[in-house]
């Protein structure tokens, strides 16, 4: 296999991770909230946490770099329409990202607390989930918006 066939490939798996992971921990993360049961969801966002750190925090790092590499290997400039809208999309998923990881960290540490003392979660708890809750959807939009342009690379002029 071509350098260039094994930076697609790796791209390509870093994409689906992104995504799926993204779905991953907004499923799992909304079935736990729906229990109101704080051990439940102090261990479902304890892993949540886990899984954001190994896998969308590596690919958020592996993209940019294959995505570099893999425009260079082909011949696309990086002004190329398709690729600037892409980038500006990852930068706004990001915008929305960061809180979530940090929210993300909030609840499960609140979740912890909640469940050690045998109480119910506090009302800071709801509202955090509700930002994490909205933040969601605009990062999962732009991440299928770049998914998108990647596969069809429409002809974009800015």
């Amino acid at each position: 296999m071509a350098f260039e066939e094994w930076l697609r490939l790796i791209h390509v798996l870093g994409a689906t991770v992104l995504l799926g992971t993204g779905a991953g921990i907004a499923f799992f993360m909304v079935m736990a909230r729906r229990t109101n049961n704080a051990s439940l969801i102090a261990h479902v966002s304890g892993t949540v946490v886990v899984a954001d750190t190994v896998f969308t925090a590596t690919t958020v790092i592996v993209q940019p770099i294959t995505g570099y590499l893999l425009a260079q290997a082909v011949g696309w400039p990086l002004t190329e329409g398709w690729i600037v809208l892409s980038l500006i999309l990852y930068i706004v998923t990001g915008f929305f990202w960061l809180p979530v990881v940090w929210i993300q960290i909030r609840l499960r540490d609140m979740a912890r607390v909640a469940a050690a003392r045998g109480e119910r979660l506090p009302e800071h708890w709801y509202h955090l989930y509700r930002i994490w809750f909205a933040c969601g959807f605009p990062a999962f939009l732009a991440v299928t918006g770049i998914l998108w342009l990647m596969l069809m690379k429409p002809d974009i002029r800015f």
